[in-house]
C-alpha cells in the first residue's frame, strides 16, 4: 500500500501533467516523465535523447521533444541509463535505477587475457565490484579487437595475441552485461604512437621542428588538430556501437613539457579551449548513443587555480562531462599537500580533501565525480604495498564524498578480493 500512496503521489500527477501538454499540441512531439525507480519521485535534469535531439526534463521529471520518436532513451548522474519505446500518443514513463560504479581497470592485456580478465569478473562474487573499465585505446596506442576507426586511419595497433585475435569483442561485451557489469571505455586520447607514426603532421614537434617523445619514447598527438579530434571521436562512436555503458577519456590534455611546438599558441586560454572544445564534440558526437561521457584530470588540478599548465582547468569541465574523474593516487601528489607532506601516509586525506576542493570549486555535486584510486605500490616515496587499508582509506573517503562510486587502478591488472569491501 505504501509503494502504491508513492507512485499516486509522484507519479500519476506528473503523467496527467504531460497528458494535457499532449491534447493541448497533438501528437507531433514525444512527451513523458522520468522517475527514480527506487523512490518513485520525478528526476529533474534527466538527459532524455531521441532521433529528434537532446533535452532534459523539467523541476517535475517532465519532458517534451521537439517532434515524434520511435524510442525514448534517458540518462542521468547517479543511474543506469535506460531506453523505452513509445507508444502512439501514450506519454511515456521512465524509470532509472540507481547506480555507483565500484569498478578495476582492465589493460588492452587484461581484456584479451581470459586468465586476467576472468579473475576481476569474479570480484563481483563476493566483493562490491559491480563495473570495468577496459581499454579500447590504451597507453601505447593498441586496441583489443579490430579497430574499422585505427585502420581507416592508418594507425591500426592490435594486441597480437591469439586470444586477442580470436576474441569476438562485440560478444564479450554483452556476456560481461549478463554478468551484471557496468561497463566503461577507457580512450588515450592525445598520447598515441601509432597515430603520430601514421601522420606526423597532426603530431607535437619539438621547437627544432622534430617529432616529440616523452619519458617513455611515446609520441602525443597536437591537442589542437581538430583531425585528432575527429579519429578519437571514431575511436569513441566505435565503443559505443559496441555495448559499452560509458566512454571515458583519458590523457586529454597537453603534455607537461615546456618548449613545445603546437598549430597555436601555446597559452592558457587557447588550452583549455581546445580541451574543452574537444569534449563537447564528443558529448554531440556521442549523444545518439545514450553513454556516459567522462573525462580524467591530473589530481592537482583540483587544487591548481590555473589549468596546471596542461588545459584542464576544472571549473569548465562539467559542462561537457556527465563525470570527472580526478587522478587521486597519493603517489602522484609529490608536492603534497597543505599540512601532508608525505600522502602515502594518510591516502584517505588525499581522496577527501582534493574531493571536497573539487565540490567546493565548481559548485558541482558529489555524483558528477568518480575518482581514480590508488591499488598498486607506490613509487614516489618509500615504495610501500597499498594494502587493504590504503585501499579502504580511500574508499571510504570517496563514499564519503557522495561520489557516483570509485575507480581502482593497478597496471597489471592485479586485484586482491581481500582488500576490497565485501557485498
Amino acid at each position: 500500500m505504501t509503494f502504491i500512496r508513492v507512485f499516486r503521489r509522484h507519479a500519476i500527477p506528473a503523467l496527467l501533467a504531460v497528458t494535457a501538454l499532449l491534447t493541448e499540441q497533438g501528437a507531433l512531439a514525444v512527451t513523458g516523465v522520468v522517475l527514480d525507480s527506487s523512490t518513485r519521485n520525478p528526476l529533474a535534469g534527466a538527459i532524455i535523447t531521441t532521433s529528434a535531439g537532446v533535452t532534459r526534463t523539467d523541476e517535475h521529471g517532465r519532458f517534451e521533444t521537439a517532434h515524434s520518436a520511435e524510442s525514448v532513451a534517458a540518462r542521468a548522474p547517479g543511474y543506469l541509463r535506460t531506453e523505452a519505446k513509445v507508444s502512439g500518443e501514450t506519454p511515456v514513463m521512465l524509470t532509472l535505477t540507481p547506480f555507483r560504479p565500484k569498478a578495476v581497470y582492465l589493460s588492452v592485456f587484461g581484456v584479451t587475457s581470459a586468465t586476467l580478465r576472468n579473475k576481476a569478473v569474479s570480484l563481483a562474487d563476493s566483493t562490491v565490484i559491480n563495473a570495468l573499465v577496459i581499454d579500447v585505446k590504451g597507453d601505447r596506442g593498441l586496441t583489443p579487437y579490430r579497430s574499422a576507426a585505427r585502420e581507416a586511419i592508418g594507425a591500426a595497433a592490435r594486441v597480437t595475441t591469439r586470444a586477442a585475435q580470436e576474441q569476438d569483442f562485440p560478444a564479450l561485451l554483452a556476456r560481461l552485461h549478463t554478468q551484471h557489469l557496468y561497463l566503461i571505455a577507457r580512450i588515450v586520447v592525445l598520447k598515441d604512437d601509432p597515430l603520430a607514426d601514421a601522420h606526423p603532421e597532426w603530431s607535437v614537434h619539438t621547437a627544432e621542428g622534430t617529432p616529440w617523445r616523452d619519458r617513455e619514447n611515446l609520441q602525443w598527438m597536437d591537442p589542437f588538430s581538430h583531425d585528432v579530434w575527429q579519429h578519437n571521436l571514431d575511436v569513441a562512436e566505435e565503443a559505443a556501437r559496441m555495448g559499452f555503458d560509458e566512454v571515458q577519456f583519458d590523457y586529454v590534455r597537453f603534455p607537461d613539457k615546456s618548449g613545445l611546438r603546437f598549430a597555436l599558441p601555446n597559452t592558457r586560454a587557447n588550452r583549455t579551449a581546445a580541451i574543452v572544445g574537444f569534449l563537447q564534440a564528443a558529448r554531440t558526437r556521442l549523444a545518439p548513443y545514450n553513454v556516459f561521457v567522462s573525462a580524467d584530470i591530473f589530481g592537482y588540478v583540483c587544487w591548481n587555480l590555473d589549468d596546471t599548465a596542461i588545459g584542464q582547468q576544472i571549473e569548465l569541465l562539467g559542462e561537457p562531462l556527465d563525470y570527472i574523474s580526478p587522478i587521486l593516487y597519493p603517489s602522484g601528489f609529490t608536492w603534497g599537500l597543505p599540512g601532508l607532506t608525505n600522502p602515502i601516509t594518510d591516502p584517505g586525506q588525499i581522496v577527501r580533501r582534493s574531493l571536497a576542493e573539487a565540490v567546493h570549486r565548481t559548485h558541482l555535486p558529489g555524483v558528477r565525480f568518480r575518482p581514480w584510486l590508488q591499488a598498486f605500490r607506490d613509487y614516489a616515496f618509500d615504495h610501500r604495498l597499498f594494502d587493504a587499508a590504503a585501499i579502504s582509506a580511500q574508499i571510504t573517503a570517496a563514499d564519503a564524498a557522495g561520489t557516483n562510486g570509485w575507480m581502482l587502478w593497478n597496471p597489471r591488472n592485479h586485484y586482491d578480493a581481500a582488500d576490497l569491501p565485501l557485498r
